[in-house]
């Protein structure tokens, strides 16, 4: 083992998080009901813009839990312990706008979510986050 100080690595990553909203087989179709779909990307990215990047992705493989939205930290979130937060059944304008407030302050590792979306957090598979996640 080298006796040598490790030099500081410069942080990798986004400088702002990420919100990625499933877009594929069921979240954003008409398989999920009574939801604007496309009204709902739309609030994300008006909401979010200059302060997290939203994209719209293929299917996430959780369609249980559709509509899914994944907040992913920032670099500095990521150093300071923050992990992306899965986010399920995502289909009303009141918990929109509680990923906006939230990643609009920082998102994980940075702010603190609203105690409300406790309710929509889950873990999908280790394989599931596997796709996504990758620092």
């Amino acid at each position: 083992m080298s006796r040598r100080p490790r030099k500081d690595v410069p942080a990798q990553g986004a400088a702002r998080p990420t919100v990625s909203v499933c877009r594929g087989c069921c979240c954003g179709t008409e398989k999920i009901p009574g939801v604007d779909h496309a009204a709902q990307l739309a609030r994300l990215r008006s909401g979010l813009e200059g302060s997290a990047t939203v994209r719209a992705v293929e299917c996430l493989d959780a369609c249980e839990q559709g509509n899914v939205i994944v907040v992913q930290p920032s670099a500095e979130g990521r150093r300071a312990g923050g992990r992306p937060v899965w986010l399920g059944l995502v289909n009303d304008e009141h918990a929109e706008q509680d990923v906006i407030t939230w990643a609009s302050a920082g998102g994980p590792g940075i702010a603190d979510a609203p105690d409300i979306l406790d309710l929509y957090v889950f873990q999908p598979s280790r394989r599931v986050r596997a796709g996504l996640e990758t620092p």
